[in-house]
This record gives structure tokens, sequence and C-alpha cells, in this order.
């Protein structure tokens, strides 16, 4: 009998969580053991309160005074700290269940994996163009370096100790996993630097896509190539940790150096590990001797500090071919297959592993070639400063140079191009792309791009091997950014630089500030267009766009079914690549295990082709279509813009919701906010915390609002099936809104709904409520749905779970936030508010790993 999706999740998921979770709830700790007797009794007063329309006060102080009577104030706050500890670990434990039953619920030779495609391919008799895309098309995930869920190096292990144990149906091991579990702490005392996020995020690459990668290599290799090379490293990873110094004062030269180290290092560990194994196989004449030779030189860069690295990629395959030659023409080809394995990894990873990014704001560049011109009087001419847009890009065009950086007298100055030396050291030891992409963020003219380009070429570097990459963020950078892209390809001196790079020009945009800038559907839309005018003018200058998507987790900042997106682009789009980053959640959601990576690697691989290679009609919206998207997009524009105005929008935020705790998590290294100013500015406002903060509150406001507004003002005109066209025409809109439901899925006002009486802020909580019910109505209406994620109900169950997990939490952190405002207001003990100020901060953590894509 076949289970439906969300039957296997019930069955391999849920089942599995009650009795496990039962089996936590009995461990002989006495912490644990009075928490988990409590901790239920807490949840169905929760449940039973929110129905009633209680608010978080009085459902905390109804479980005091029913279960927990004679307690003293300050053991209900110690028990308060213990459900939050409790719950925390309650999350682990689902994701470790989750994670054990990946195979099970998703079908891994399923809709949009490798096999499918190769099967639909031969069916369709399309394998030759299946081929001939395959040879220039990448996926290349960038993981980045904005944490959002960060678990203690111990507890990542006990996660994966725990899903194997799970997986296995071990519960010995499993009790004493729990029990670990339970005694771990997985407060981080201390903010990690740079390079502490650097070493979290390796272990990823050297525990789960290095097997998975290079698994979906091979298959693509052997079984849709066969005897024919594939003469394309199909995917790249690329790495932000160490490299991003965009608003991040803690990147340094040292650190991008010492990452890219970490990253040569681990690999080549790797590549040791896997040379052992197949060295006690490979046991014959005139094969021992030269693997041996090869194993004991990857040792050495290996394991090795301060070595002088002698090694290459290019020598580490041409060892290997000649083992494989040997093994061909005398030992009957013995082997063969796992010496092709390591080929294949080499051919992926070669000495990088992952390819170091380098990001700086372009009003750092600004500043930092100023800095230089001051100090540099015969390179620069005096008014520099002063010149207009189109003297400056002649200027710039034109200068090369080496400048000393330790002569610089500017501290910017000598920080950038120090990270441009940086870039041409790690070339050396870790190969080209090791450390070859330089990225302008708040990019908003060709100038912005000329000064860095113009910086690289002042480290004594005529001729750079560095792909430079503008990132348009906001709404009006989008809009400009075709004229800004022309320019330059009309720019002589950035068209000999093009012709050197094979004519590719790749362009950054920013989903997360976008939408912090512009709404939902806006940014998406704006994203959209513009990629279609940069398309067609990239494509009349002869080169090919490559797109690199700068998403978050939540559909608030591109996230949700991605997959989906890029299947849904036509030929309006550029689609020789897939770039995009993966933050934080999503690395350990979507890429936390080799089945899930390799699922969710290969759907991102399935997408490409399916809009290149399946696709029997151009996915081209019709005119009238297209009119409808852009109305919505300025209607939800307008609705957005008027709500980002409000008076209460800045202090809703400040004094109503977590957004000032995010700071003190220490899950990032980097500050929550761009400007050094006391008070808040929307403008320095980071996507993460923004997003994040209503996340927290349940209400996700940047996931739907404007949505419902626009299709409303649709429905007053009568014209609401123009709203339906698109929806049946446009699978890109349709994905819109799908990610939108997730975002309302994932809201609950219940929690929030006392705000409605605030003397303050009453009315604007009030607004978003009205916005809330009126998206959710018409999209039910739209979709014909009777519940939100009708057709994702395994996704949905698993949201609903994780849900019912965190009420508790989430409830204790409302209440913590009334007694801190009511404290000031009685100007409280101070000792007292700092006590709930920390229960907020420990109280955000179980819910941003249990949302698994909050921020």
């Amino acid at each position: 009998m076949r289970h439906t999706k969300k039957e296997r999740f019930e069955q391999h998921v849920l089942s599995k969580y009650q009795i496990y979770n039962s089996i936590f709830m009995t461990l002989p700790f006495d912490a644990i053991s009075n928490t988990g007797v409590l901790l239920p009794l807490f949840q169905n007063v929760c449940d039973k309160g929110f129905s009633e329309n209680k608010n978080p006060t009085e459902i905390v102080q109804e479980f005091f005074s029913k279960y927990q009577e004679h307690r003293t104030p300050k053991r209900q706050i110690n028990l308060l700290f213990r459900f939050i500890q409790y719950i925390e670990r309650q999350v682990v434990l689902f994701d470790a269940i989750e994670d054990a039953a990946f195979t099970q619920i998703n079908n891994m030779d399923g809709h949009g994996t490798m096999r499918q495609v190769k099967e639909e391919a031969e069916a369709k008799n399309k394998s030759e163009a299946l081929r001939e895309y395959l040879q220039r098309f990448k996926v290349r995930p960038v993981l980045t370096a904005h944490p959002t869920q960060f678990y203690p190096g111990a507890v990542l292990g006990i996660i994966t100790d725990l899903a194997k144990a799970i997986e296995d149906n071990q519960l010995d091991q499993i009790k004493l996993l729990l029990a670990q579990l339970g005694k771990t702490p997985f407060f981080k005392k201390q903010k990690p630097t740079p390079y502490n996020e650097a070493v979290s995020l390796i272990w990823y690459l050297e525990n789960v896509f290095y097997h998975a990668a290079s698994t979906i290599y091979s298959y693509i290799q052997n079984n849709i190539f066969e005897e024919s090379p594939m003469e394309n490293q199909i995917l790249q990873l690329g790495f932000w940790p160490g490299g991003d110094r965009d608003g991040n004062p803690f990147v340094t030269t040292e650190i991008t150096l010492k990452v890219a180290d970490r990253l040569r290092k681990t690999v080549l560990k790797n590549y040791f590990r896997d040379l052992r194994k197949l060295r006690r196989r490979i046991t014959f004449d005139g094969v021992v001797e030269i693997s041996a030779a090869l194993e004991k030189e990857i040792y050495d860069h290996a394991f090795t500090d301060g070595k002088e690295v002698t090694i290459s990629s290019e020598k580490i395959l041409k060892t290997l071919e000649e083992i494989k030659r040997l093994l061909e023409e005398k030992h009957q080809s013995l082997f063969v297959d796992k010496v092709e394995d390591l080929i294949h990894k080499v051919q992926l990873f070669g000495l990088f592993f992952a390819a170091l990014d380098i990001r700086q704001d372009s009003r750092v560049h600004t500043t930092a070639i100023e800095g230089i011109a001051a100090d540099h009087p015969k390179l620069f001419p005096a008014n520099y400063s002063d010149m207009s847009d189109s003297e400056k890009i002649e200027f710039l065009s034109n200068l090369y140079g080496k400048v000393d950086t330790s002569k610089l007298t500017s501290e910017i100055s000598q920080n950038t191009l120090e990270s441009i030396y940086a870039m041409k050291e790690i070339q050396k030891t870790n190969g080209e792309q090791g450390c070859n992409r330089y990225i302008i963020s708040n990019n908003g003219s060709v100038v912005n791009v000329l000064e860095a380009f113009a910086m690289i070429r002042l480290c004594d570097w005529k001729e750079p091997t560095v792909d430079v990459i503008p990132l348009f963020e906001t709404v009006d950078d989008l809009l400009v950014a075709d004229q800004v892209m022309e320019t330059l390809y009309s720019n002589p001196s950035y068209g000999q630089h093009l012709e050197r790079r094979g004519m590719r020009q790749s362009i950054m945009l920013g989903f997360s500030d976008g939408t912090k800038d512009g709404g939902y559907l806006m940014a998406n839309w704006s994203i959209f267009t513009a990629k279609e005018r940069l398309t067609e003018i990239s494509r009349k200058y002869g080169i090919t766009a490559i797109f690199f998507d700068g998403r978050g987790g939540p559909p608030a900042r591109g996230g949700g079914k991605t997959h989906q997106f890029y299947a849904s682009l036509g030929n309006t789009i550029e689609h020789e690549e897939v770039q995009l980053t993966i933050q934080g959640q999503t690395i350990s959601s979507n890429f936390g295990t080799p089945e899930s990576c390799q699922y969710n690697l290969e759907q991102l691989l399935s997408s490409g082709i399916e809009n290149a290679v399946f696709s029997d009609e151009e996915a081209v919206l019709s005119e009238e279509d297209r009119n409808t998207m852009n109305q919505l997009a300025e209607m939800s524009y307008e609705a957005y813009k008027e709500f980002k105005s409000h008076p209460k929008f800045l202090p809703y935020l400040e004094k109503m919701s977590t957004l000032r705790f995010y700071a003190k998590t220490n899950i990032g290294s980097r500050p929550s906010k761009r400007g050094k100013s006391t008070e808040l500015v929307f403008s320095d406002l980071r996507a993460i915390p923004f997003v994040g903060s209503w996340s927290q509150l349940k209400q996700n406001v940047p996931g739907f609002y404007g949505v419902g507004f626009a299709i409303s003002e649709f429905e007053k005109k009568g014209e609401f099936e123009k709203v339906i066209s698109l929806y049946k025409n446009s699978t890109f809109f349709k994905t819109l809104l799908e990610n939108s439901m997730m975002s309302l899925t994932k809201s609950f006002f219940a929690l929030t709904a006392y705000m409605r009486d605030d003397p303050e802020f009453g009315e604007f909580w009030s607004q978003i409520y009205e916005e809330y019910e009126r998206t959710k109505a018409l999209l039910l209406k739209l979709t014909g749905y009777e519940r939100l994620m009708q057709d994702s109900r395994a996704m949905r169950a698993s949201i609903e779970v994780r849900e019912k997990i965190v009420l508790p939490l989430l409830t204790i952190q409302q209440y913590a936030l009334k007694e801190i405002q009511k404290l000031r207001n009685e100007n409280g003990d101070p000792k007292l508010i700092e006590t709930y100020e920390k229960m907020v901060t420990r109280s955000l953590f179980g819910n941003i790993n249990a949302s698994r894509n909050s921020a």
C-alpha cells in the first residue's frame, strides 16, 4: 500500500517524536524530569488560554496559580528558564527525527532528482540536449556569514549521532544521547568571531557537501554522459565567512587568509581519508609506490602548519589518472570506480573546497579611494572628490599602479587594499577559484563598480583574475541596474576585462534588503523584471549574464520553494547558472545531512534543466498578465510604503518586538545594524533581525504585507478574474503566493492579540491583523483551497508540530516582554528587569531553530 507524503510524515516523524519525547521526559535528572512533568501542563494552559483570548501574562499566572501555587517568585522564574531549556532540546529531538526520516518522506528518485531527469530525457528523446546543457550549466550554493541557527559544535554532533541512532532504531543509544542532550549547554556566552563562523560552516562542507556533491557528479558522469567525459564543474560551492566585510568590522585580512588556509587543509584531509581507504584496495605492483607518495604529500600539506604550499589540484589529478591507467592496463580495472570517485572530488573541490568571496559596501569603497587619493597625489587629480560621475568614469577606467598599504594613512583604505592583496595570495595557494569574486554591496552606479575595479588594479594586478560583481538591492537600484551595466559594457577598459573573463558578467540581486525596502510582491517582481532587462542588454553586447541571488531562509528574504522559482523563469532571463546564498537555518534544514543535501542540490539542478531542456512552451507572460502583475506589485508597494512610513512602525519594532535582543544572542559575529547611531534608523537595520523580529512576534509581516491589499483592489474593481488568469498562467506568481502562504501559516496573532488594547500601538497592531486576514481570505479564494498550504500537507504538518512545540516558549517570551515594560514604567528592580531580558534573549533560540527559516 502506497502512503501519501503526509502519512509517511505522521508514521516516521510524528509517531517517533511522541515516543522519544516521552523517554526524554522521564530521564533521571531532577531538572529534566520535573520540567518534563510540568511542561505538558503548561502547554495545555497555553492552548486553552489563547483559545479563550487570554493574554500571555494571564496564561502564565493561571498556570502558576493552578499547579505551582506555593513557589516563590524566584522559583517561578527559574521554572520558566527550565521550560526554555527543555523546549530547545525538544526542537533538537524533532530536527534529528526529521533528518533520520528524510529518505522515507522524500522520494530520492522522484520528481526533480537526477534519475528522474535522465529518464524524462530518454522518454522525450532529449538525452543529447540534456548532455549539451550540462556541459555548461552550473549550480553555485554560497554558504553565507549570517548565521541565524548555529548550535554549538557539541550539539551539532549530538544531532548527527541522534539522527543515525533513530534511523537504526538503537533505543539504548538514543537514551544515552538524549541524556547527553539534557546536560549539554546550548547558549553561547561570547559572540563568535568570523573565524568561528567559518569553522562551523566548514563542518557542513567536510561532512555533508563533500559527499553529496560528489555523489551527484559521479551519477551524472556515469549515467548521463557514460563513456564521454563531462568537462564541466557542474556544482561549485561558495563561501562568505571570513571574506564578507560588509558591515562587519571583525573580518580582517588575517582572518580571510586563515579561513582560506582552513578550507584548503580541510579538503586535503578529506582527500587523505579517501586515499587511505583506496590504498587498502589497490595493493598492486606499480600502483602502491605512486599512491604512497601521493598519500604522504597530501598528508604533509593537510596536517603540517606553516608548510609552503607546493601541491596543486592538477598534480593530484595527474597522479590519480596515472593510477587509473595502470589499473586499467595491468590489473583488469579493479577498483577503477573508486579511483574515479576521488578524481571527481578533486575536479569539484580542487584545493579550495569552496570559493571564498570578498564583499564590501560601495560607500566604504568611496571612502577608501578618497583616502588613497589623499596619500597619492601623483596618481589622483587634486579635485577627484569633486569630479562629475562621467569624469570619474574616464579617470578610473585608466587607473593602474602598485600601492603600498603600509604607507596609507586611512585605515579603511589600508584594510580594503589588503583584502585584495589577500585574494592574490589565496589564488597562489588554493588556485584561482579559491578567491576570484569581489562583490560590491549597495551598488547603485557605474562609479561604484569602477572604484572597486580600480582598487583591484592598484594592487599590482593589471589583468586581474577576478570577477567584479555589483549587488543591486533596493527598488531604486534595481530600476537602473541595466543602465549601469550597459555603461560598463561600453567602457573599453571594462570590456577588455570581460573578454579575459570569457564574456561572462556575474550580477548579484538582493532579495533580503529588496523586501525590507519595497515589500514582498514589489521586491520579487522588481528582481524578475531587472533580470529580464539585464539579460536583454547583456545579450546585445554578446555577454552572458550570470545571476547571483542573495536569498535568506524565509519567503520574505527570497527563501521558501526556491527551486520552483528557477524552473519558472522562461527564456527572457538568462539561466546558464543558478547561484544563490544559503544561510543559517536553511543550511541545516535543507543541506544538513548528505541525503537532504543531495536531494536539494538535485532539485536546484533539475530546475535549470526543466527551464532550459524540457520546457515545450516558453514561459512568457501575456501582455494582460504582465500588466496585472505590474499593477499588483505597484499597489502592494504603495501599501507597504504607507505602512513603513507609519509613525508607529519603528517604535513598534523597538518597544513591542525582540529586535533589540538579537544583538545579545551571540549567534553571529556581525553587528545587528550598519550605522553607529543609538537611535533606530530603518536604512541601518539589517534584514535578519528585521525579518526575525516579525517572526518572533508570529506576525511575519514582510512575507505577506500588501499582497491582500493589492488583490482586494482588483476585487473591488470587479477584475478578480485577471488575478485568477495570472495565477493559472504564471508559475512564478503561483510560487510567490505559495511562499506567502507559508508566511501566513507560521503566523499566530492570538499570541499578541493583547496589543489590540494597547493605548499607543493598538491601532497599528489592528492594521497588521486586518492585512493578515485580508491576505489569507483572498489567497484561499484565489487558489480554491480550504486551508493554507493545502498542496503541501507534509510541510504544513511539520510546521504545525514545530509551532506547537514552541508555543509555550513564545508565551514565556511575550510574558517577559510585558513584565519588562511594566517594571520600567514603575521604576522597578533593575536586577529583575535584567533577569527578564535574559529570558527574552534565551527564548529567541528555540523559536529560531524550530522555524528552520525564520530569518
